[in-house]
């Protein structure tokens, strides 16, 4: 049989003397709270050492939950932070190759820009560029070296004119038809510059040899050993070339002269001045009686 809902401990001692007993826990528990709350109400320090036994207790258990509950809510943002950290990664290195293309580019301009105005400061005193064109073309494959000039009889261009570049000078107009030019290289066999180097003054001759190279004579023997570095301009002697120009550079001494290294390289150009003749002043006329 079902034991009755309304319990009584009226029919045990052992009950009522339990009951009882917890009664009396429950009241002294509560008179002694009550009393260690007036104490630590009038005398704060004197629960000081529990309190802190109590903390020292419980830190561990707090940083060891604060640990678990941190790390499972920041799995989310670290998550999400990785895939922004790749997103960003990708990007970045998007923008860095967008950057060197732009830095390619702007290296490019500043070249041109440069090499243009080299060009616009080629016009010496007294001596106006006839023309600046393009080349078209050159000759690298065989001994024999032109280069071909797009202007001609209609821009003003006829033999014997000097063509130069940014840096120095090339040749000299070979032949010109009405829009196109052929233009003899320092480098070719039938080329021969007057040439003075720029340390002394010492006057000589710079020779094609078919190749990359010149062969450079003096005029005096006095003046024949040249060093590897010696700067040869043209000396303006024969009234084609102006003198002042940049031609070869010494690099490297031989039996009776110095091969050289032409300063300019028309197969790298795609610009050149075309300057009118050069015709050395004419003496003074001398004074009657003398």
């Amino acid at each position: 049989m079902a034991p009755p809902r309304n319990r009584r401990p009226g029919f045990s001692r052992r009950a009522q003397y339990s009951l009882f007993l917890g009664y009396v826990i429950a009241v002294a528990g509560s008179l002694v709270g009550a009393g260690l709350l007036v104490v630590s109400a009038i005398n704060p320090p004197a629960f000081s050492a529990l309190r802190a036994g109590a903390g020292e207790l419980t830190a561990p258990i707090g940083w060891g939950l604060g640990a678990v509950i941190g790390g499972v809510a920041a799995l989310p943002s670290d998550i999400g932070g990785y895939f922004g950290v790749h997103n960003e990664n990708v990007r970045l290195k998007q923008e860095l190759a967008a950057e060197r293309a732009s830095l390619l580019r702007a290296r490019a301009l500043a070249f041109e820009n440069r090499r243009l105005k080299l060009l616009l400061s080629l016009r010496e005193p007294g001596s106006d560029p006839v023309a600046t064109a393009r080349l078209v073309g050159s000759s690298a494959s065989s001994t024999r070296r032109y280069a071909t000039l797009y202007a001609g009889l209609l821009q003003g261009l006829c033999a014997g004119q000097s063509v130069r570049g940014p840096s120095g000078l090339i040749g000299r107009v070979l032949e010109a038809g009405p829009n196109t030019a052929r233009v003899l290289m320092l480098v070719d066999p039938e080329s021969i510059v007057p040439v003075r180097r720029t340390r002394d003054g010492a006057a000589g001759f710079a020779a094609g040899r078919g190749d990359t190279l010149l062969d450079v004579k003096p005029i005096a023997l006095a003046n024949a050993e040249f060093q590897p570095g010696d700067v040869l301009v043209t000396s303006g002697v024969g009234g084609i070339y102006p003198p002042n120009i940049p031609v070869a550079l010494v690099v490297s001494r031989s039996r009776d002269g110095a091969l050289a290294r032409p300063v300019e390289h028309p197969d790298a150009m795609d610009f050149a001045t075309v300057l009118p003749a050069y015709l050395p002043p004419l003496p003074p006329p001398a004074e009657p009686g003398r």
